[in-house]
């Protein structure tokens, strides 16, 4: 029944190995999946609508917005331009206190349009100036540790 569904379901296909236990007289399925370079993934909702998802722990959780754009950007061979303008300046300074902060609350700070702030997050992930942290509920942003805010003044 898995290899039915990582087959026939999923696009690409799901790579998976399994190993069957016996404990206690029942029966456990462990199954490892490794990291694909096939990214994104779909698989049918409910409504048998190709939905994109992303693992997060043990958990397969629905791909929000932000994460197909940075996925569309990694999978074309356009350079990303950033220019360090006043507005990106401005923008960078949200993430200095070195706390996550949501992308709603990104998008009500910055004085852009959502869709500038989205493919300005994008970008910024994808030269990893942040870091994007997902959990079951949001995304949220943080400034790479790497990167030394001086350079960003």
């Amino acid at each position: 029944m898995l290899e039915n569904a990582a087959t026939r379901y999923c696009t690409p296909e799901v790579k998976f190995s399994s190993k069957e236990w016996n404990i206690d007289g029942k029966k456990v399925l462990e199954v490892s999946i490794p990291r694909s370079d096939e990214i994104p993934h779909r698989a049918p909702d409910h409504n048998n609508k190709q939905k994109a998802y992303i693992r997060v722990n043990d958990q397969n959780i629905l791909a929000s917005g932000i994460q197909m754009k940075i996925w569309q950007k990694n999978n074309t061979n356009n350079v990303i331009q950033f220019v360090y303008s006043e507005d990106a300046k401005k923008f960078l300074s949200m993430f200095f206190d070195d706390k996550p902060i949501t992308l709603s609350n990104i998008i009500a700070n910055s004085n852009l349009s959502r869709y500038k702030t989205e493919n300005m997050l994008a970008d910024l992930v994808i030269m990893k100036v942040l870091v994007m942290i997902v959990d079951e509920f949001t995304a949220s942003f943080l400034l790479n540790e790497a990167v030394e805010k001086e350079y960003l003044y």
